[in-house]
């Protein structure tokens, strides 16, 4: 007798669980429940269209009921909500969005694909209010670009600066709105560490985005957001893009059980606490690999190859679950970001001995047009060389960067593996020593103690107590800017100017982008010279780091001129 599959919601996680099932069983009965219009859409996409990158809302419709139908033999039904889970009778209560009547489906086996949904805090005065969207499918994304349209809204306010929230904020940006992204937190994006987010931020508000960081929302008023400082911001329109909570209450009050995170509890083969219900996508408790914890994980690609994993394992195909790592990117204007694995406060919170390294070397062999800086961030694991995450931003192609690393990390690679690591190489891709391999290499260095570094982060403090900084760029590139009180001795002049460096108080080292100063380095290190330093993504770095605060802040400067070149 044929499997009766029902799957409530669509998607990455409802629909590939649905296609790889008829892929294995013709002959199974395939039902899926979505309570939107739309079953089968493009979520990653929905921000794009605010831009026109996506020309119509109607193209972020993958595929509709009747192609589900005539391609795949499913049946998918939009506009039905499933409201209950009767796990003694096996059967689900669904009920018609438009008429309201319900109805009972029996399943032998039941898929829950029900997604996240927008955090909307009860704390924010105004929160309902019909001028404030969120971005959850195509319906949200039309009725945002209808009422901006409608209204002739110029000014938007953005609360919230994740994934979303930066997508919008871009888009609509490039739709020709006046934007203010307001961020809670001291930076955007928190996958990725403080010391890489100032370079989003120098984007972002270099591209006209008004960035307010550390800011909470009070209220939010028909024509001004009003800021926990009692600040007013001018929007006649609020994305709210906080973040997403998993939608777990179908779940719940069936009685499944929900994991430590609050999202629901699932098993190797994604099976919940009911052996005849899985669990797939952003509502699902993930294992992460590398703190060997439970964690969340709203990504397409993850939900796409979970769907499949319960499917086959619903018909006893063996599945690998090796957990999860967490690989994402983003493009902000004409910056790609890029990371995966843990960063630095992942590996703090999760108590992990670590190290990095931050190197700016070229994307591509810079006699080649386009050849940009690449920031590289690499997180390894002290004493063992292990690899734990990186980090990528740049004009160039950083997501290769870090599925370069990523590959890595869920093989259990090491700063050795990356090292030796055989990639394609011409001038016109990348440079013959990649951007991973240059940052395997001084990682390296940093493991077997061959220098010590200090932090971008550092350089402030350092300037202030007037410690001894050292450019070793050549005297027209020390012009066109430098660290207030650095002494320049250019390399091409270092080692007949040595005897002008003391060796009774630490040396900070830096040019352009680390290399030539790790080599005055050595010349000094050679020399006798014991407390001598390399500041980490140098000038490049610095005034990278530094930017957005000096802009926004006011505050005094610690380089002469700031240099992006």
């Amino acid at each position: 007798m044929s499997k009766r599959i029902l799957i409530v919601g669509g998607v990455a996680g409802g629909a590939s669980v649905a296609a790889r099932a008829r892929r294995i069983d013709e002959d199974a009965k395939i039902i899926m429940f979505e309570r939107g219009p739309n079953v089968s859409f493009s979520n990653c996409c929905l921000p794009f269209f605010l831009s026109r990158t996506v020309a119509h809302s109607t193209d972020l419709v993958l595929m509709d009921p009747k192609q589900f139908k005539n391609q795949y033999n499913i049946d998918a039904r939009v506009g039905y909500e499933v409201t209950a889970i009767n796990r003694k009778k096996k059967t689900i209560t669904v009920k018609n969005v438009k008429t309201g009547k319900k109805t009972e489906e029996a399943y032998d086996k039941l898929f829950l694909s029900p997604g996240a949904a927008p955090v909307k805090p009860k704390a924010i005065a105004g929160v309902n209010n019909k001028n404030v969207f969120t971005i959850r499918n195509v319906v949200d994304i039309a009725a945002l670009d209808n009422y901006i349209r409608k209204n002739k809204v110029k000014d938007i306010a953005v609360i919230g600066g994740g994934f979303i929230g930066m997508e919008a904020a871009e888009n609509l940006r490039e739709g020709g709105y006046n934007v203010t992204l307001i961020e809670a937190m001291d930076q955007v994006m928190t996958p990725f560490d403080e010391d890489m987010a100032q370079i989003l931020h120098r984007e972002m508000h270099d591209k006209g985005v008004t960035l307010l960081l550390g800011s909470g929302v009070k209220s939010i008023g028909a024509s001004e957001v009003t800021l926990a400082n009692g600040k007013k911001v001018k929007a006649q329109a609020v994305v709210l893009a906080i973040g997403v909570r998993p939608e777990t209450e179908l779940a719940e009050k069936a009685g499944l059980e929900l994991g430590t995170t609050g999202a629901i509890k699932v098993d190797h083969n994604y099976l919940t606490s009911d052996p005849d219900i899985y669990a797939v996508g952003d509502a699902i408790e993930v294992y992460n690999q590398l703190t060997h914890k439970p964690g969340r994980l709203t990504m397409a690609g993850p939900a796409q190859r979970q769907a499949r994993a319960a499917a086959d394992a619903m018909y006893g195909i063996p599945h690998n679950n090796k957990g999860v790592v967490g690989s994402s990117c983003v493009r902000v204007f004409d910056l790609n970001a890029a990371c995966t694995g843990l960063n630095e406060k992942a590996c703090k919170a999760a108590g992990i001995n670590y190290d990095f390294v931050y190197v700016i070397p070229g994307d591509k062999v810079g006699l080649m047009p386009g050849s940009n800086p690449m920031h590289f961030k690499l997180i390894f694991e002290y004493p063992t060389g292990k690899i734990l995450g990186a980090q990528a931003i740049g004009k160039g192609t950083a997501d290769k960067r870090i599925d370069v690393i990523a590959t890595l990390i869920q093989m259990g690679g090491t700063l050795e593996d990356l090292k030796e690591l055989e990639l394609c190489y011409s001038p016109a891709y990348s440079t013959a020593k990649d951007v991973v391999n240059h940052a395997a290499l001084v990682a390296l260095n940093i493991l077997y103690g061959r220098f010590k570094q200090v932090k971008v982060t550092e350089v402030r403090k350092l300037v202030k107590d007037k410690a001894l900084i050292i450019d070793v760029r050549e005297p027209g590139e020390f012009k066109l800017g430098h660290i207030k009180g650095a002494k320049n001795i250019p390399l091409s002049e270092f080692r007949g100017r040595m005897k002008e460096i003391p060796k009774n108080k630490p040396v900070y080292l830096h040019c352009r982008s680390s290399q030539r100063s790790y080599n005055a380095l050595l010349a000094l290190q050679a020399n006798g010279y014991d407390q001598v330093y390399n500041i980490s993504g140098s000038y490049l770095g610095i005034c990278n780091y530094e930017y957005f605060h000096d802009q926004t802040s006011k505050r005094e400067k610690i380089v002469t001129e700031y240099n992006f070149n």
